[in-house]
């Protein structure tokens, strides 16, 4: 009698289960101590990034930065060439009635470029998808912090580089907040690392330049209105 061989299936090993995601954020004062952590919209910042929707928006943000002022001079452009260099016959030459073509020397140019608008706009979901995005990458990468407020005394750039050494951040930094106010503009300006935007204004290009996302405590209470 034959016997039969039977197999034992071998249970799947476990892959390993990494730490939940957080959509809180720790919020720091002037100083640098935590006061607090922020939950934010769990139904909108879920750490999701979806690539192709960034990639999408930075072609179309670089392609409208496009002047597209290259323009080159045709025959019809070029100044002179107005009288027949020779006579149509009997010289044995080819035949020529402006010394502008494009054939001959100081001639005008074939096919070169001419001035055209670059610009082109994304659909408003799939632009949303990417803003979106932008933000998701920062807070699953921990570069998302909050801080209670954005304000100096002075319009000084001492007075704000304070508040990037309480902080300990490293590289540009994107300050988000309610409103920009006047000496927060003049302190900042002279400090290339760091950007500040109201709530309003900033765009995925602005979040994905930055290594660190800033947002002031009253800019975090509006942040989801800019995706309704």
């Amino acid at each position: 009698m034959a016997k039969t061989k039977t197999t034992v299936k071998k249970p799947r090993a476990k892959k390993a289960s990494k730490g939940e995601f957080s959509s809180s954020i720790p919020v720091f004062d002037a100083r640098g101590k935590e006061v607090e952590k922020y939950e934010l919209d769990k139904d909108l910042f879920t750490g999701k990034v979806n690539k192709a929707a960034l990639y999408q928006a930075v072609v179309m943000y670089n392609a409208n930065k496009r002047q597209g002022n290259a323009q080159t001079k045709t025959r019809g452009d070029v100044s002179g060439g107005g009288k027949k260099p020779y006579r149509q016959k009997g010289t044995g030459r080819a035949r020529a009635g402006s010394t502008r073509s494009p054939l001959w020397r100081h001639g005008g140019t074939i096919f070169g470029p001419q001035p055209r608008d670059y610009h082109y706009d994304m659909p408003k979901k799939l632009k949303r998808v990417a803003f979106l995005s932008s933000i998701n990458s920062k807070l699953a990468d921990s570069r998302m912090v909050g801080i209670m407020s954005v304000t100096v005394a002075e319009p000084k750039t001492k007075s704000f580089k304070a508040i990037l050494n309480a902080l300990k951040l490293i590289g540009k930094s994107l300050f988000v907040v309610d409103a920009v106010e006047q000496n927060v503009m003049r302190a900042s300006r002279n400090l290339q690392e760091v950007a500040v935007r109201s709530y309003k204004d900033f765009n995925t290009m602005d979040v994905l330049n930055c290594d660190n996302l800033v947002v002031s405590r009253p800019a975090l209470e509006k942040l989801s209105e800019r995706f309704k």
